[in-house]
C-alpha cells in the first residue's frame, strides 16, 4: 500500500505546472485529487526554492472540488467560523480538534454508510442525523476531557470541605489523586468502548 512507502514527490514549477517525479509526467490538481482518494501519499515542493508547499496545493484541490456543482462539503457557517479562528487564542486547538473529529468520522464511516443505506428513502432529519449529532457530542466530550487532563492551566477541583484559599491538606491531595485516577480510568473505558465499536 502507498502508506508503507515514502511519499511521492511532486514538483511545482514557475509556470504552475506540477511534475510527478515517480511517473516522470506532468499532472493536474484533478490527478492529485484522485491520488488522495486512492490513498497515495505525496508531498509538493516548489521546484525553484525547494519549499514544501503541500498544504497550499491541498487547499487548492479543496477549492477546486468545492467549486464543482453539487460537491460542496464545507458549509458557509463552518468557513466563516474557521476564518474567525485565525489569529484567535483558540487557533492552536483547532487543528487538533479537526484532526481528532475527522479521524473519528473516518473510522465510523462504515457504520454511517450502513445507516444511510438502511434509512434510504426516509427523511434526512431522521435517525441518521441524530446518530451523527450524538457522535459529534461524544467526540467533543472526549476531546474536552483529554484536553483537561493535559492542560497545565486547569485548576484542580477542590473538595467541598476545603475553604477557598486554604492550604491543601494531605487528605485533599489524596482525594485529588484519587479523582484523577478515576477520571483516567473512565477515559480509558470510553476509549476502549469506542475502539470495540469500530
Amino acid at each position: 500500500m502507498a502508506n508503507d512507502k515514502r511519499p511521492i514527490t511532486i514538483k511545482k514549477y514557475a509556470n504552475r505546472r506540477l511534475y510527478n517525479t515517480s511517473t516522470s509526467a506532468y499532472v493536474t490538481l484533478e490527478d492529485l485529487a484522485i491520488m488522495v482518494k486512492s490513498g497515495d501519499d505525496f508531498v509538493v515542493f516548489d521546484a525553484k526554492s525547494g519549499e514544501d508547499i503541500t498544504r497550499s496545493v491541498l487547499t487548492q484541490i479543496i477549492f477546486e472540488q468545492e467549486g464543482k456543482g453539487g460537491q460542496s462539503l464545507l458549509p458557509i457557517t463552518f468557513l466563516r467560523q474557521l476564518i474567525r479562528f485565525y489569529g484567535d487564542s483558540m487557533q492552536m486547538l483547532v487543528p487538533s480538534y479537526l484532526e481528532f473529529t475527522i479521524d473519528k468520522l473516518t473510522s465510523e464511516q462504515g457504520r454511517f454508510r450502513d445507516k444511510v443505506a438502511a434509512g434510504f428513502g426516509a427523511p434526512l432529519t431522521g435517525p441518521i442525523f441524530t446518530s451523527l449529532e450524538e457522535q459529534t457530542r461524544k467526540n467533543m466530550a472526549l476531546f474536552n476531557q483529554a484536553l483537561g487532563l493535559f492542560s497545565p492551566f486547569a485548576a484542580p477541583a477542590q473538595p467541598a470541605t476545603e475553604k477557598p484559599g486554604a492550604e491543601p491538606t494531605e487528605a485533599s491531595a489524596k482525594t485529588d489523586i484519587e479523582e484523577m485516577k478515576r477520571q483516567l480510568e473512565e477515559l480509558q473505558k470510553r476509549i476502549e468502548g469506542i475502539a470495540s465499536k469500530e
